[in-house]
């Protein structure tokens, strides 16, 4: 947080958008600059699917699905950077990243109930946080519509397929060809933007970035002078 001077009083941002576009990173640099905690929902249902993997619950079985999640009462570590997600009070961070998870985000993250229940922990977070960068599929539209300050962060699909090669690179696994990579991306697309509950949709409020020609680093400094502006007129 050196040389950024945290904003004063409370205020939630959202950073919706697809997979690849660098919302996890982004966020948690974002609120690091802006001096505000870090929710990565992305993380939640991540989770959520690693549970299912693990416990070996049928996907079809969506009522067990719910039941073991709920007993595992997902919460974050909020003095690791970035916080560790938790399950039975053991961390998650390392596993929700597997291809396996992965694979099967969308469809854990398409059952309505387990929807449900994720945004009431959601909103209790950003009740006893409420001052939050908060990131996933639907927190400037279902989570937090009264969000001060909404983004949603894009790319081509080609760009974040790559970007998700070199995640997995970076974690240490070696990643599918790029085609494939591209193919997953675009069916997650699909089953996240024409699921029922809580679609991935651009909010009317958000403000739409492309993140595709830019770094990481530039993205973060465009959103903070953004979330300046923004809490500045505010005052004005």
């Amino acid at each position: 947080m050196t040389g950024h001077q945290p904003i004063q009083g409370d205020v939630i941002v959202t950073l919706d958008g697809p997979a690849g576009t660098g919302k996890s990173t982004v966020a948690r640099l974002l609120a690091g600059r802006l001096g505000l905690e870090f929710l990565d929902t992305g993380a939640m249902y991540r989770a959520a699917a690693a549970i299912t993997l693990d416990r070996g619950i049928d996907l079809a079985d969506t009522q067990t699905i719910l039941t073991v999640v709920a007993d595992a009462d997902l919460h974050f570590d909020w003095t690791q950077d970035p916080p560790t997600i938790l399950a039975w009070m053991n961390p998650y961070n390392q596993r929700i990243r597997d291809p396996d998870v992965t694979k099967i985000v969308s469809q854990i993250a398409a059952i309505g109930k387990l929807r449900e229940h994720m945004v009431r922990k959601q909103r209790l977070i950003g009740q006893q946080y409420p001052r939050l960068v908060t990131e996933g599929r639907d927190q400037g539209s279902v989570v937090f519509p009264d969000a001060e300050v909404k983004f949603y962060l894009d790319a081509d699909p080609a760009v974040r397929a790559m970007r998700r090669a070199e995640q997995m690179r970076l974690a240490g696994n070696e990643p599918p060809p790029e085609a494939e990579l591209l193919h997953d991306i675009l069916l997650r697309d699909s089953r996240d933007s024409t699921r029922k509950d809580g679609p991935l949709i651009c909010p009317d409020d958000a403000e739409r970035v492309d993140t595709g020609p830019i770094s990481i680093d530039e993205v973060v400094s465009y959103l903070e002078r953004r979330v300046r502006l923004r809490l500045a007129n505010r005052k004005s």
